[in-house]
């Protein structure tokens, strides 16, 4: 008996370049990016940056790379910065923003929706004092989605009461927005909108959009100027880059289709209650699900061909533009066939 290929729901990562992509990569205009900045990299950084709002961007080989420099220009040793509870930045980076940024992270509760803090947590938990002793709060980094609050979307009025708050207590402000694209596309507002009020935000071209590589670093000139050389420092200084940055143009061009992903998480959703599973209604292409024994159901996922992964004691679910709705209801057809 032939066993099924596998339905991977695990990541919107884990998607592959397509005959387009492949090819505007190997047709990439290049040159060596740490001496002369590369071509199409420049191209790409210059498209990001406009459509971020912002007055220059950088490539940079991951999200996690352009977090970390955000948080090494951003913060001196031993400053307090605060984050979403369960944060990219704060769970999922092993500890680079401590470890190499030097920062302390201090996690918000999601006082205001799955994923978000309101204006006053940040006053209250900034904590500013002038005691020697005590720490100095000097960042805000917020997540948008939020990963671990299952793909939540925060809504551009959201983000700037938050923004608003951080500025008046003299903080900088990152926005890690790795997955920004499904927020714009979610709430149908253009990515400038979610970016109000930032210092730095970072987004990626490998979640969602089918790039194979690469996150764009944007903020005001002279951030980005130095965030350059922190990227040499941390070895993200590549050569002729634009074999990886034209995959991220073609994938700028395919924003639009994460509607698609959304909707397929809104099928495997219901699918997944009809059957009697206890799943949060996804705002984008994620969505998790309460189970009484997260290893044991992977476990019964996997042995039907279907693939997902913990997150914050749930099991997470996916979609992403390698998986087709047929292929979400084929996954709905062996999960119920199993009972799992």
């Amino acid at each position: 008996m032939t066993t099924p290929a596998p339905i991977d729901l695990r990541s919107d990562t884990v998607t592959r370049p397509d005959e387009q992509m492949l090819a505007a990569m190997a047709a990439a205009e290049v040159g060596d990016d740490v001496l002369d900045h590369d071509p199409t990299t420049r191209a790409l950084e210059e498209r990001v940056a406009q459509l971020l709002g912002t007055a220059s961007a950088l490539w940079v080989p991951s999200g996690t790379m352009g977090n970390l420099i955000a948080l090494m220009l951003h913060l001196k040793r031993g400053d307090r910065f605060l984050a979403p509870r369960g944060a990219h930045v704060l769970n999922h980076e092993l500890g680079s923003a401590a470890w190499l940024a030097g920062g302390m992270p201090d996690p918000l509760e999601w006082d205001a929706g799955p994923g978000a803090p309101t204006a006053e947590a940040v006053r209250t938990q900034a904590n500013l004092t002038m005691a020697y002793d005590a720490l100095h709060t000097t960042l805000l980094c917020l997540e948008n989605t939020h990963n671990g609050a299952g793909g939540a979307v925060l809504p551009p009025h959201e983000h700037a009461r938050l923004a608003a708050a951080a500025k008046e207590l003299g903080l900088k402000v990152h926005l890690d927005g790795a997955r920004l694209w499904n927020a714009s596309v979610a709430l149908g507002v253009p990515p400038a909108a979610l970016t109000v009020g930032v210092d730095s935000v970072q987004v990626c071209l490998s979640k969602g959009l089918g790039a194979p590589v690469g996150s764009v670093l944007a903020g005001e000139a002279e951030f980005i100027k130095a965030g350059r050389r922190i990227r040499k420092m941390l070895g993200g200084g590549v050569r002729q880059g634009g074999v990886l940055a034209a995959a991220g143009l073609v994938a700028l061009d395919r924003v639009d289709a994460l509607a698609d992903d959304h909707d397929n998480a809104r099928v495997l959703a219901d699918g997944l209650t009809e059957q009697g599973w206890q799943v949060t209604a996804p705002q984008t292409n994620m969505l998790l699900a309460a189970v009484p024994d997260v290893q044991l159901t992977l476990q019964r996922l996997r042995s039907v061909g279907v693939l997902a992964v913990p997150m914050n004691g749930q099991v997470r679910f996916v979609t992403h533009r390698d998986v087709s709705k047929s292929d979400v209801e084929e996954a709905l057809r062996r999960i119920d066939r199993a009972g799992v």
